[in-house]
């Protein structure tokens, strides 16, 4: 076990962690520890204890969900797990990309983890293996009302676990029988619970959280850099980032976000604080008040992420220390959907501001000076070129797009399994919302940014600038030239966004 690996052993993981596992830049690798092996196989045990003294444990000894009243003969026991993710196998719409696979599947160990679900070590050890080798179930987006849990995304990867359905290895899409002949892996032959454990939890939802949680982040760091920029290009005021402005409102978030423009714009202000312009408009002057509400929400965004993460979520709890079957609803993802929902919110407004931030850039009736749509031309070829004008439509629909995304999907419960699930969450739906939010405001933040830079060197290259947007200036310009006539700027987006999503430009 090294510095490049997460330890699950049962202790709390973090979100970095979950990320580190789904960008593969740590391993994931199961404790070995005697203490917590027998801590796992300790409820797989309790529970073999109530099939031998013929307990009644729901999805043990009993149907599913409405069909609780159904016994299970004992003969009928062993079965009962592969036909709950042979029904459940019904999903439909785009798969999960690969990062988003790896972080469900290291999710769920996390939850399984904590000892709680009846199950054996030997089936976490299973789950390590496909991570170890990359071997991805493909799980389909769409089918999952968070609540009884990501019922059927999570049914295949208890399927491919036991040798079941197909998988995405080694760039290809094989049937996991192959897979596993040609690895000498042993298919797992689920126990009594240990379906409804895989199956009967947030695992998908909070993945797709964790994931979510690190763009959002960055996204909110890229867009104060953008801000300082463009600040910059359209000859700001300085002065309505002032220490002693944000003190008097006290949100730390937004005094974060005013501090980082001040020490963008250090040297700006040394030389000109251009305090002949009263008040910038509002997208300039509140932008550390639209950024600060997502900086602000960050920490609580991950006190739900991570305490979710970190939690049993099935059902039943298997209580193996004291012999209990705790019958409950720890599988319902409200905490997950209101905080998806709260953070595309936040994320979107993020898009809105930099869309209104690049209209003013691009029009020269609020630029102050600059060419109009940006055009780097001149001479005769002047009034040929239109510069960053159909860029500026591609944002204004990206944005409209993500502003769109917003509703709640919390609030859209519906009653299913006849009327046994009838107050759901919807927490994968908003988590997957969200994910597309963040798509859409960083395919928003790479156009403005390209923007902001062509604006920054129109106003002239002998302009003042701190370090930090010197070096954001360089960065960019490694991918994308100056736009000088006019090019299809299709590439030269898409050589922008991918360092955005690989937040592979340090900001602050």
């Amino acid at each position: 076990m090294t510095e490049q690996s997460v330890i699950v052993d049962g202790g709390r993981l973090t979100i970095e962690d979950i990320c580190h596992i789904a960008n593969q830049t740590k391993t994931l690798q199961i404790s070995d520890a005697a203490e917590f092996k027998d801590r796992i196989d300790k409820g797989a045990q309790f529970v073999n204890k109530l099939l031998r003294e013929e307990g009644v444990v729901y999805g043990i000894t009993t149907g599913y969900g409405d069909s609780c009243t159904v016994p299970i003969p004992l003969e009928y026991v062993a079965d009962l797990s592969r036909n709950l993710y042979t029904f459940h196998g019904c999903g439909l719409g785009a798969h999960f990309d690969q990062a988003q696979t790896r972080a469900i599947m290291a999710v769920r160990i996390c939850s399984l983890a904590q000892g709680f679900s009846g199950i054996r070590y030997q089936l976490l050890l299973q789950i390590s293996q496909l991570l170890k080798h990359d071997i991805l179930p493909l799980i389909p987006q769409e089918g999952s009302v968070g609540a009884s849990g990501d019922l059927t995304p999570l049914s295949y990867l208890a399927a491919v676990m036991a040798g079941e359905r197909e998988v995405c290895y080694q760039g290809q899409i094989q049937s996991v029988e192959t897979v596993f002949n040609a690895l000498a892996i042993t298919p797992l032959k689920l126990n009594p619970k240990e379906g409804l454990a895989i199956m009967n939890g947030t695992a998908v939802m909070t993945a797709l959280a964790c994931l979510a949680y690190q763009r959002a982040a960055y996204l909110s760091q890229l867009c104060t850099r953008i801000t300082s920029l463009v600040s910059v290009a359209l000859l700001g005021n300085a002065g309505h980032f002032d220490e002693r402005l944000f003190a008097v409102k006290p949100h730390e978030g937004q005094i974060k976000v005013a501090r980082r423009i001040r020490e963008d714009l250090s040297v700006v202000s040394q030389v000109s604080r251009n305090d002949a312009r009263l008040q910038d408009r509002y997208s300039l002057r509140c932008a550390p008040h639209i950024i600060g509400v997502l900086e602000d929400a960050l920490p609580w965004f991950r006190q739900f992420i991570e305490n979710e993460l970190n939690s049993a979520n099935d059902n039943p709890i298997i209580d193996a220390e004291n012999e209990r079957v705790l019958h409950g609803g720890h599988f319902y993802g409200g905490h997950i959907a209101f905080a998806m929902d709260s953070m595309k919110t936040a994320v979107a407004n993020l898009a809105d501001l930099m869309d209104r931030q690049m209209a003013q850039l691009v029009d020269p009736k609020f630029n102050h000076g600059l060419p109009a749509n940006l055009s780097g031309a001149t001479g005769e070829q002047a009034m040929l070129n239109h510069g960053f004008k159909a860029v500026q439509i591609a944002v204004s629909a990206w944005t409209a797009e993500a502003l769109k995304l917003t509703m709640p999907a919390s609030v859209f419960s519906r009653s299913t399994e006849c009327h046994n699930q009838d107050k759901v969450s919807m927490g994968t739906i908003a988590a997957r919302d969200c994910i597309r939010v963040l798509e859409l405001t960083e395919q928003v933040a790479a156009a403005a940014l390209m923007a902001a830079v062509q604006a920054v060197e129109l106003r002239g290259k002998d302009q003042p600038l701190s370090a930090n947007l010197n070096t954001t200036l360089s960065q960019v310009r490694e991918h994308v030239p100056f736009l000088e006539t006019d090019r299809a700027l299709e590439q030269a987006l898409r050589l922008c966004l991918q360092p955005i999503r690989d937040q592979h430009w340090s900001l602050y």
